[in-house]
């Protein structure tokens, strides 16, 4: 990193700069720090703009292995443990229960992002083609939803820039404009909490496609190396933390973690709206230390919640 100073209209203005290869194409970040800067003023401006540009390269570098760590033959056993914990298998799985895990998967997902359906009116509506007086775009995303879960049970495929975009647009095609598009330039994310603080990022526009390839190409990498629960799990967490679209993304990444599961013979896990908060601290956890272990005993407890729910609804049923 270096400063760089510019003279513009009488001025001299400084930024810190960044250069930095991924693939064959080099960036260049800057970071403006002001103008006519005395000496003392400069340096603690670069000082403060060094940390944050730090932060974003930590976050964001292309790293071949996104656990950033291998893992032990211990740390795998437990995980296989769990997996051995599931209380569900996915040969057991009727086409009913499919369809009843459908549609509590689709309120509860699209519940957590803010849909304003009740768990009874998303049974009315893919049940019974009854719409409520709710907005139109979350009735669509409650038929998107459930589409690509039926999507993601036919398909061979396990990741591909083409199949996130492609569960993007199955989802929203009738909800919203940008339906299976990638962010475009200068569109930028973040994601902020109840009080207005930022609690996530999503990686710059100009390295999502860069940034997915890599996740893809570990994934390849590693097919065979980890169990299923490891490989979900990194595909969501470091997929949540590129955020390749404008909106959607916690929904894509719901279905991408459950097309894993499936691919590997293990069932389809919800994450429930009343678990939101524990969800939500599993990323961060992942985020900010690469730790999958709030992630998989995540995965467990929702097992146990989703096998007691469809439990329940059976019996309301009969």
């Amino acid at each position: 990193m270096h400063v760089e100073k510019r003279k513009l209209g009488g001025k001299t203005k400084y930024y810190l700069a960044h250069s930095f290869r991924e693939g064959k194409k080099v960036y260049k970040a800057r970071k403006y720090l002001g103008a006519d800067l005395t000496t003392k003023l400069l340096e603690e401006r670069k000082n403060i703009a060094k940390a944050l540009m730090e932060g974003e390269i930590r976050r964001y570098r292309v790293i071949r292995d996104p656990l950033s760590f291998e893992l032990s033959a211990r740390e795998i056993a437990w995980v296989k443990g769990i997996q051995a914990r599931i209380p569900v298998k996915i040969s057991h799985l009727s086409e009913a229960q499919w369809q009843m895990f459908s549609r509590i998967f689709t309120y509860n997902t699209n519940a957590i992002e803010g849909s304003t359906l009740s768990s009874r009116e998303v049974n009315e509506i893919l049940k019974q083609d009854k719409w409520p007086e709710k907005p139109k775009g979350d009735i669509a995303e409650a038929y998107g939803v459930n589409e690509a879960v039926s999507f993601i049970r036919k398909t061979d495929e396990h990741l591909s820039i083409g199949l996130i975009k492609e569960l993007h647009r199955i989802v929203f095609r009738n909800s919203k404009p940008f339906a299976g598009q990638l962010r475009k330039s200068g569109e930028e994310v973040a994601v902020v909490d109840n009080l207005g603080n930022v609690v996530h990022q999503g990686a710059p526009q100009s390295r999502i496609k860069y940034l997915l390839n890599e996740l893809i190409s570990w994934y390849r990498a590693n097919i065979k190396k980890y169990p299923g629960f490891i490989l979900a799990a990194v595909v969501h967490t470091q997929f949540e933390n590129i955020h390749p679209f404008r909106d959607g993304n916690g929904r894509v990444g719901r279905l991408l973690l459950n097309n894993i599961l499936i691919k590997h013979r293990l069932p389809p896990v919800n994450i429930g709206l009343n678990n939101r908060m524990g969800y939500y601290a599993s990323l961060q956890a992942y985020e900010n230390s690469h730790d999958l272990k709030p992630t998989i005993e995540l995965f467990l407890k929702e097992y146990k919640a989703t096998e007691k729910a469809m439990g329940d609804y059976s019996r309301s049923k009969m």
